[in-house]
């Protein structure tokens, strides 16, 4: 469906004074370049203000077939017709013509341009031949890469544009043979563009695109279509999807097979093969190619109407390239070729009555259809329009290749925070303008070239009948006088206006259908938001003020699409929302542009959308109190329940809090909650009734309570500029309640609403610790509660080290907890496998007179590294500060080693600083394969011991005497005596040898 609006695209009109009557016409980089009828000279008209005037002019070898202009390499390229002959040639540097230059150079593609260039100015213009075994029959340019297609009976030959360096270090242009494309079919048009290529038939179009790859993927490419053409040829009724033989070898009937479109590698099922030749050479040898199909599709001829083939057939074959720019938040738009990175592609063909645009880049699919109400004769696709010519009219479509490209440009961009009118908006006619006897048109920039040629009765009536303007702004050109007396023949130059007046001249049309048609409104405002954004992501945009006042614009229209989708009520109402993000107003901007519908007295509920997730969102922007009133009483009427989560927001702390109080009351008699108890209890804090505030904290156990703060995170944290910040109930419970505190912070961890360092920071703010080594107890609290509630491997490690360095540091600087800890030794070991139990040797070891904090920060420590969990090699460089003197140090380093196998470095420290715990020790520690440590190191250590302290320790000697007694139950009677010094005392060893000895035995 095609929507009709009357819009002035066009602001002026001239008349390109040609001498003689035109037969070809093409468009430059800013030029036009016309080719007389019958004639082998092409004029070259430019714009001088208002005015077209002659450039220069130059003449070809032959009359002019076609022609075609490449952007890049700024070249033309003809086919011309010489003695019956077509032949294919490029014109280079033919600028210098218009410096009264004659000079002219002629060669033959590939020749060595040192012999060709060699004391030659290179103030010239060049004509290089390109010889093809066929005769040419059409022709494109890659807007991209320069690179030139070449359409042949069944063939389509590629040349590459390449830069030389000639003699004096001159760069030339040349092109190289690089590609052959063997089709079975005879193209009528083609396109290239960045390496795809289509081409049409009468009745056919096939897209595919050429890459660069492998020799085998290249031949495993050319096998599947050989073996389907094959197939096809050996059973024709295979397939329903082989288009009918050409009009030539049917002389009797006609037969019509059903449109088909086959897009992706479905189209290789086709009937159009085509085949790879590479001719392209490089210094490892030939290029190798291959095949990425993406689109064949097979047209009915229209038999409605008798009328010639040529008038039934496809036509307008072109590609459309869109590149990405700067102007919407991505890297600096570089306008140059060489800076150009190509976002989507666009292809366009038509059929009499019907234009199709395809979208064939990322994902191929069809983005729009037109429908012409008469017979189309041409059509050029731009970013921003489709223009078509009639007989008699000049037609202006709206197309949708900017939101293609926006969405191919950003994937997501189809959120809450951004958007953009769909694909499948549906096309819209701004203008059609009279033109009498058009044939031809073309385009560049904001130019669109019309050929007109009339007969004789259409110029008399034209003289009878004053023409119609272009616009009520159209500025004609002042050889009116000199039109009227001219023959049949014109070639005009229609100016369309500037987007942003075009846009100006949309938001005002719009206003007509503002309270009788919403859709009609909405769809003229997407149109103008499309234009803007097309024309902001034109490559060649470089005038500063042009882009500010486009970005004006697309913020205005933003406004304006967010104003239609919060008023009225459609199923796309939500989209109010990114509208508005995109817009640059703030909340306090959008509320007062916002009023009730008078018939429903209620706010739209796009704007309610609006409103309940902006307030949901932590912005920077605090609303004033007129404003958070406003906000409150509009959620109020609509979405009661949605009240507690908005005075939770930063943008409500202006908010009157009685009348916060009142609405929560209400709404707690209606639906009481956990949630709603906590948010009066904030709003009485604000009021400082503490009274209330206590009230309230006390109907709910402290889970409920943190299950609330849970299902409302903003009652304990807001974040501003990417940083979390207390609130005042977070304060009030850090006094009050810290356990519910922490637990709420803990189960707000555990379902992914903060990350740890930002937990780290909060706390360190909530309790004011703002230095680096200061370690405030509440996040020791969160980091132990974290710890017992099991968390993930990729965390676990760093709570654990985070942890044992604070009880390090604890026990090396005698630091005092800020609040009393949450948690004890006993409560995190019967709580956590992550703390172990305290072996029993370490509380065997006399301590010294330690204060509280100093115990607990060790028995925490002890009972950490007696867990399975905590890396030890990681925790003795810390120990390094620890006071090496007392037997609290002592019994860490032990730890330790006994956990990393170092049980006879162990013992010697035992021995050497506390004797009295070595038993106990070795009692826990040498067991099963440990064992023998008691009569291999603790034995002979006791007794050299001993022997030095001439048996007056006592320790030592009670010491001895329990390992003789574990010795000589373990060993036998011989391997007891081996054992024992030679050295000794027997009448201390052996009577204690018999003793147990005798005992084993009666055992």
């Amino acid at each position: 469906m095609v929507q009709l609006y009357n819009c002035h695209p066009f602001g002026s009109q001239q008349i390109v004074p040609a001498r003689q009557e035109p037969e070809l016409c093409c468009c430059g980089r800013d030029c036009i370049f016309v080719v007389c009828a019958g004639g082998c000279k092409v004029e070259v008209f430019t714009s001088r203000g208002e005015d077209w005037s002659l450039l220069c002019t130059f003449s070809t070898l032959g009359r002019v077939l076609q022609m075609s202009y490449s952007d890049k390499g700024d070249y033309l390229v003809t086919i011309e017709e010489k003695n019956k002959v077509a032949t294919l040639r490029t014109y280079m540097n033919w600028r210098c013509k218009s410096n009264g230059n004659s000079r002219v150079s002629v060669r033959m593609v590939g020749l060595k341009l040192e012999t060709s260039c060699s004391g030659v100015s290179r103030d010239q213009m060049e004509i290089v031949e390109l010889p093809l075994s066929e005769p040419p029959l059409c022709i494109s340019c890659c807007s991209f890469q320069g690179d030139l297609l070449v359409g042949c009976r069944n063939k389509l030959v590629l040349f590459s544009l390449k830069h030389e360096i000639a003699s004096n270090d001159l760069e030339m242009l040349d092109f190289e043979r690089s590609l052959i494309l063997h089709i079975n079919v005879t193209p009528l048009q083609i396109a290239l563009c960045a390496g795809y290529v289509s081409f049409v038939t009468e009745f056919e179009v096939v897209i595919f695109q050429v890459l660069l790859g492998s020799e085998e993927t290249s031949n495993i490419e050319l096998e599947n279509m050989n073996r389907t053409t094959k197939q096809q040829a050996e059973d024709p009724k295979a397939s329903m999807l082989e288009a009918p033989p050409s009009t030539d070898e049917l002389d009797e009937f006609v037969i019509c097979q059903r449109p088909v479109e086959l897009i992706g590698k479905e189209s290789k099922s086709s009937r159009i093969s085509v085949k790879l030749e590479s001719t392209g050479l490089t210094e490892e040898g030939t290029i190798d190619y291959q095949l990425h199909y993406i689109l064949y599709r097979y047209f009915t001829p229209d038999l409605s109407q008798v009328c010639p083939v040529e008038e039934t057939r496809l036509h307008s074959l072109q590609m459309l390239p869109m590149y990405r720019t700067g102007c919407f938040g991505k890297e600096d738009g570089d306008p140059s070729a060489q800076g150009r990175e190509l976002l989507s592609l666009f292809c366009f063909f038509s059929m009499p009555h019907v234009g199709y645009l395809y979208t064939i880049g990322k994902s191929p699919a069809l983005i729009s259809t037109y429908q012409y109400p008469e017979r189309c004769q041409q059509a050029v696709l731009t970013p921003q329009f489709l223009h078509v010519i009639t007989s008699t009219n000049l037609q202006c479509f709206t197309v949708r290749c900017s939101a293609a490209a926006a969405r191919d440009d950003d994937p997501y961009i189809d959120t809450t925070m951004k958007t953009c009118p769909p694909v499948t908006l549906d096309v819209c006619a701004l203008r059609m303008q009279l033109f009498i006897g058009l044939k031809a048109i073309c385009h560049f920039r904001n130019h669109v070239i019309l050929l007109t040629k009339a007969n004789t009765e259409d110029v008399t009536e034209r003289e009878k009948t004053p023409k119609r303007k272009v616009s009520r702004k159209s500025v004609f050109s002042k050889r009116e006088t000199l039109a009227e007396a001219e023959p049949g023949w014109n070639l005009y130059v229609v100016n369309s206006i500037s987007t942003s007046q075009l846009y100006k001249e949309m938001v005002e049309y719009s206003k007509n259908y503002t309270t009788i048609r919403t859709q009609s409104s909405i769809h003229l405002l997407s149109e103008a938001h499309l234009l803007v954004r097309a024309a902001l992501m034109d490559h060649n945009l470089i005038d500063m003020e042009e882009k500010e006042n486009l970005l004006k614009a697309f913020k205005d229209s933003c406004v304006l699409l967010g104003d239609c989708f919060s008023r009225f009520d459609t199923k796309y109402s939500h989209l109010a929302l990114p509208y508005y993000k995109m817009s640059g107003l703030s909340m306090s901007d959008i509320l007062s542009r916002t009023s009730l519908d008078e018939e429903s007295q209620k706010y739209g509920k796009g704007f309610i959308f609006y409103l309940k997730h902006s307030l949901f969102e932590d912005l920077d922007e605090e609303l004033n109190e007129e404003a958070a009133t406003k906000a409150l009483h509009i959620l109020n009427d609509a979405e009661k329940n949605q009240i507690p989560h908005a005075l939770c927001s930063p943008c409500m702390q202006n908010v009157c809090p009685k009348i916060a109080m009142k609405y929560l009351q209400n709404l707690e008699r209606a639906a009481p909650s956990t949630l709603v108890t906590l948010t009066k209890a904030v709003i009485a804090l604000k009021m400082q009734d503490f009274k209330v505030f206590e009230t309230e904290m006390e109907k709910h156990t402290e889970m409920m309570l943190v299950c609330g703060l849970l299902d409302e995170p903003r009652l304990l944290l807001h974040r501003r500029k990417e940083q979390i910040h207390p609130t005042q109930l977070a304060l009030s419970l850090k006094d009050s309640r810290p356990g519910v505190l922490v637990a709420s912070m803990v189960t707000l961890h555990e379902h992914s609403k903060i990350e740890l360092n930002e937990a780290t920071l909060y706390f360190k703010e909530l309790c004011e610790s703002y230095e680096d080594d200061n370690v405030p107890q509440l996040l020791v609290d969160f980091w132990e509660s974290l710890v017992v509630s099991c968390p993930q491997e990729s965390i676990l490690q760093d709570l654990l080290h985070k942890l044992t360095s604070h009880y390090i540091d604890m026990i090396s600087k005698v630091k005092h907890p800020d609040t009393k800890p949450l948690k004890t030794t006993e409560d995190l070991i019967n709580s956590c496998s992550h703390f172990g139990l305290i072996y029993p040797w370490i509380t065997l070891m006399p301590l010294e007179s330690l204060p509280e904090t100093y115990s607990m920060g060790l028995a925490k420590l002890q009972a950490l590294l007696c867990g399975p969990s905590v890396a030890i090699s990681s925790v003795l460089p810390s120990l390094e500060t620890v006071p090496q003197e007392t037997n609290a140090a002592l019994s860490l380093r032990v730890l330790c080693k006994t956990r990393l196998g170092e049980y006879e470095e162990s013992i010697d420290s035992l021995l050497d600083q506390c004797p009295e715990a070595v038993i106990p020790y070795a009692s826990h520690e040498l067991k099963d394969g440990r064992l023998a440590l008691w009569w291999n190191k603790l034995l002979p250590e006791l007794c050299k011991r001993t022997r030095i302290d001439e048996g007056q320790n006592d320790v030592l000697v009670s010491a001895l005497k329990e390992t003789l007694t574990v010795v000589a139950m373990e060993l036998d009677l011989r391997d007891f005596l081996s054992v024992c010094p030679d050295d000794g005392n027997v009448a201390f060893f052996l009577p204690y040898a018999l003793q147990h000895s005798t005992k084993k035995f009666i055992a």
